[in-house]
């Protein structure tokens, strides 16, 4: 039997033992904590859901490791300020879109969408495949930013107008909540671009400050109800092809990760991506549906706008490209995918039937 003199001098050892620390990430219990500004209203019909869903992936397949708070638009900072709060180090982490930095950054744009550019499937084509994921963590590696596809929503409309666009004489003077090149694009062709947060634009078209929105697709302008105030939709979106968000991780968060939660952030924004192109599809037909139902009316762009566009908007691609070395790369690799990719979409693709 020990005694009572080994049993205190136990204790007293015992006590005298340090802890065993436990660093962030090791297990749940010690998680990591990222704080991400988003460019949405918390929810919001396609992106909003996506950066949500973004959270819950982190945790599943970190097994805790790794927990994410989401904040909406304009709880930390405003709509367009979160690359530059992901790049600061105000938040750990962002989700937004590429084109709303384009006043600092205009080959930024090409990471979500350009006019006339590549659908959803040629853009991953793109950045998986030709060169493209390399040359925007190179855009971006200045800014202490390591960008990650989100989610998409795919196509979007042209815009909602309160009467039909017949020529390019319409566009003169109009005032229309657009983002990214499509605003100066729309610029170009005598519209009066605005760029608003997402989460703005139906009291600012029911008060009428804009006469006209571009927002995204039939799934999220449903829910917005652009369509009560401008009932005519016009179709198709040639300023804006594809709809991929984008995930910011910070320079210091990032390189902070261990192997294997960086490999979950890469695979959780992947899946993302996969899963709110796959909804978006079946959304926006359904959505159509109920516009349909609601007497919205559907016109087509007119030829002459279709012409002047598609000019500009090669015009105005070149002197994003001439703009800087990098910039000259994207343009280039971007351009190469497209050439690339018509030969096999021209053989390939089955007309619609009616």
């Amino acid at each position: 039997m020990p005694s009572r003199r080994s049993l205190i001098g136990g204790g007293i050892a015992a006590l005298a033992a340090p802890a065993v620390a436990r660093a962030q990430g090791t297990d749940a219990r010690h998680p990591i904590r990222w704080r991400m500004a988003t460019s949405w209203p918390k929810n919001l019909v396609g992106p909003g859901v996506s950066a949500a869903r973004l959270a819950r992936r982190f945790h599943a397949m970190s097994e805790g490791r790794l927990a994410l708070e989401v904040f909406g638009a304009g709880e930390i900072v405003p709509a367009f300020a979160v690359f530059d709060a992901v790049s600061a180090g105000t938040v750990d982490m962002g989700h937004t879109a590429s084109f709303f930095v384009v006043g600092k950054i205009p080959a930024a744009a090409f990471f979500t969408t350009v006019p006339f550019g590549l659908d959803p499937a040629g853009h991953l084509s793109w950045l998986e495949a030709g060169g493209g994921r390399a040359l925007w963590q190179e855009l971006y590696a200045p800014f202490d930013v390591r960008p990650f596809l989100g989610g998409n929503t795919g196509p979007s409309v042209a815009g909602w107008f309160r009467k039909p666009i017949e020529s390019l004489d319409d566009l003169k003077g109009l005032r229309i909540r657009v983002s990214g090149l499509g605003g100066e694009l729309y610029r170009r062709l005598g519209a009066v671009p605005q760029a608003i947060p997402p989460g703005d634009v139906y009291p600012s078209l029911e008060r009428g400050v804009i006469d006209a929105v571009e927002l995204l697709g039939p799934m999220n302008d449903f829910d917005t109800g652009l369509w009560r105030i401008a009932p005519v939709c016009m179709v198709p979106g040639f300023n804006k092809p594809n709809g991929a968000s984008e995930t910011l991780v910070g320079r210091k968060a990032w390189e902070a990760l261990p192997a294997d939660l960086k490999a979950v952030v890469e695979n959780a924004c992947a899946a993302e991506h996969a899963t709110a192109l796959a909804e978006s599809g079946v959304a926006h037909g359904e959505a159509l549906k109920r516009l349909l139902q609601n007497n919205v009316r559907f016109a087509g762009v007119p030829k002459d706008v279709m012409t002047r566009a598609r000019k500009v908007a090669g015009e105005l691609i070149e002197e994003i490209g001439a703009g800087s070395a990098v910039a000259r790369k994207i343009v280039d690799s971007y351009r190469a995918t497209q050439i690339a990719l018509r030969p096999w979409d021209r053989v390939s693709r089955v007309p619609a039937e009616d």
